[in-house]
């Protein structure tokens, strides 16, 4: 699995206030793990979900 990230992480990450990334994984946009009263993100998820953000997919013509 990798490193997992805190949503504090993932906010610096975007340069995006935290509750922002407790929105997208509220409405399912970036999956992550609850552990405790906490979410994580993992790696794999980071670039699944910057995969789906890209303006322009790869192998697209």
């Amino acid at each position: 699995m990798g490193k997992l990230y805190s949503c504090d992480e993932v906010a610096e990450r975007y340069s995006v206030q935290v509750i922002t990334v407790w929105d997208w994984i509220r409405k399912k946009k970036l999956p992550a793990l609850k552990i405790g009263r906490e979410y994580r993100v993992s790696d794999d998820d980071i670039k699944a979900f910057e995969t789906k953000c890209r303006t322009i997919q790869e192998g697209a013509n």
